[in-house]
């Protein structure tokens, strides 16, 4: 698992993967409410999670 977690952050950023995620209803028409770019949004909002707690988890 780790080194899946290595190479997960060796990937460009930008590098896109399609997939299918199931997102709770009212979540989804939040971001589509914002208009056109509204899965780069939901992209930008997980990458910023992701960021915080990398940060938080290297400050352990």
């Amino acid at each position: 698992m780790v080194q899946n977690h290595v190479a997960a952050q060796k990937q460009p950023v930008g590098v896109k993967q399609i997939v299918t995620i199931r997102l709770d209803v009212d979540m989804l028409e939040w971001f589509k409410a914002a208009g056109p770019g509204y899965q780069t949004r939901i992209n930008q909002v997980l990458r910023e999670h992701m960021d915080a707690q990398r940060a938080a988890q290297a400050g352990n």
